[in-house]
């Protein structure tokens, strides 16, 4: 009987001993198994991201293509050539240079003021996966954005060497170090403006403000066009040669946006929806607002105003797009829809600055008007939600930074062209058409291009 009983205590033991080994085995496998589906959900994460940035990128980089056909179509026939070259090349120049050295100043390590490593993605694998060859490509099209502003203001009178000059400049130097001191923090560090709680999410004041101030600065030195002002002084107009191909630049301009804003999140989620509601509602109310207001200036519907006004709406919108409602992002596009039209008038009839775009209005003014609406607008510490003067007071000091930094430089840059290489073309390449005068090329072969000028 003991004997019995001892087998028996024998067997239990084993029993339990196999039972516990087998929980603890199905307990290993269901760690493990967690850890694989969260490593899982994690990679297809990191994957989303990285496809929605890229396509956000390509988007961006269409613009290119809305800014050649908005410039050619508000100007002469006679320097269309000229313009596609120009937009063709300043993002050409500006790749390269931001990747050797403005990717790095702009999000490299930073001693608060630029950055300092990471110049062309020193450390990063070659071959790999790394997040930082997206990032890259969608840096550099909005570096190449922020060239391409400066274009328009000047068009139609500036020596193609020394827009190449500029360019380059801009891409590898001018931006990249504004941008530290915003968004540094996207990838290393953390800039002194963001550090006081700027905020521009995708780049009203860092790109377009910095790309407008840059283009007045230009515009001034390389001063207007020849005929567009008479010997009264009063501002002629000087009609584009093919406003269709303007619409569709801005329509094209309205698209890249979607990647501009949206694809700021570098994340795919649902942010993605809304903010491309805020950027459409402001691009239409931005319309609206600069169709009526050309109409009781002028008694007729503008037709280039309007195209303008959406530009405008856009531009504004880009700062406070992931901080605003909707009803907020109507109310930013709409200002900015009246107050592109009546800042193009104050600088062409006021101050005589010849902008045959619009480019510093719709860029540099409606720019740092949007930045500062963040500070009247946003959900979380605007003005008109409770949140006080402190936001809108830290949104100045970034907008009243942005102009310091580009127009002063700006002015020194363009100075040293002027006096080396050259900023503009003669008095008779310039009546005759930069195409011919700079490129030997004509864009409408066998057309008759008749100037006044």
């Amino acid at each position: 009987m003991k004997k019995f009983l001892f087998v028996l205590l024998i067997m239990a033991s084993l029993t339990t001993a196999l039972a516990a080994q087998e929980m603890a085995s199905d307990s290993t496998a269901t760690v493990d198994y967690a850890a694989a589906i969260s490593k899982a959900s994690e990679d297809l994460q990191t994957n989303l991201n990285i496809v929605w940035t890229a396509i956000a990128a390509f988007l961006v980089f269409f613009m290119q293509a809305g800014f050649a056909m908005v410039e050619s179509g508000f100007t002469r026939a006679k320097n269309a050539v000229n313009i596609m070259m120009k937009n063709l090349m300043d993002f050409s120049i500006g790749t390269v240079a931001f990747f050797f050295v403005g990717f790095g100043l702009m999000f490299g390590a930073t001693n608060g003021f630029f950055g300092t490593t990471d110049f062309m993605l020193a450390g990063t694998d070659v071959a790999g996966k790394d997040w930082n060859w997206t990032f890259l490509i969608f840096q550099t099209v909005f570096a190449g954005t922020a060239a391409t502003i400066v274009s328009g203001a000047m068009a139609e009178r500036t020596k193609f060497i020394g827009y190449l000059s500029y360019s380059l400049f801009i891409c590898l130097f001018i931006y990249p170090v504004f941008g530290s001191w915003a968004w540094g923090s996207l990838l290393n560090g953390s800039g002194w403006l963001e550090g006081m709680g700027f905020v521009d999410f995708a780049g009203s004041t860092v790109v377009h403000s910095v790309g407008g101030w840059l283009a007045l600065a230009g515009a001034i030195v390389v001063g207007p066009r020849i005929g567009k002002y008479g010997p009264d002084g009063k501002a002629r107009a000087i009609p584009g040669h093919n406003l269709p191909l303007a619409a569709l630049g801005v329509f094209i301009l309205w698209f890249g946006w979607f990647g501009f804003n949206p694809g700021s999140t570098t994340v795919g989620d649902g942010d993605i929806g809304r903010i491309a509601v805020t950027t459409n509602l402001a691009a239409a109310a931005g319309a609206i607002a600069a169709m009526i207001t050309s109409w009781l200036i002028s008694k007729k519907p503008d037709g280039g105003m309007t195209l303008n006004g959406a530009l405008a709406g856009l531009v504004a919108i880009t700062a406070g797009c992931a901080n605003l409602s909707p009803l907020g992002a109507l109310m930013i596009g709409f200002i900015a829809g009246i107050v592109v039209v009546l800042s193009v008038i104050f600088f062409d009839h006021v101050l005589k600055i010849d902008d045959p775009v619009g480019a510093i209005s719709v860029h540099g003014v409606c720019g740092a008007l949007g930045t500062l609406g963040v500070g009247l607008f946003a959900v979380n510490g605007g003005l008109f939600y409770g949140g006080g003067f402190k936001l809108l007071g830290i949104q100045a000091v970034g907008v009243l930074a942005g102009f310091a930094w580009a127009f002063g430089i700006g002015l020194i840059l363009f100075l040293i062209i002027k006096y080396t290489v050259g900023l503009r073309v003669s008095e008779d390449e310039e009546v005759l058409g930069l195409d011919i005068g700079e490129h030997g090329n004509e864009a409408y072969s066998g057309f008759s291009i008749f100037t006044t000028f």
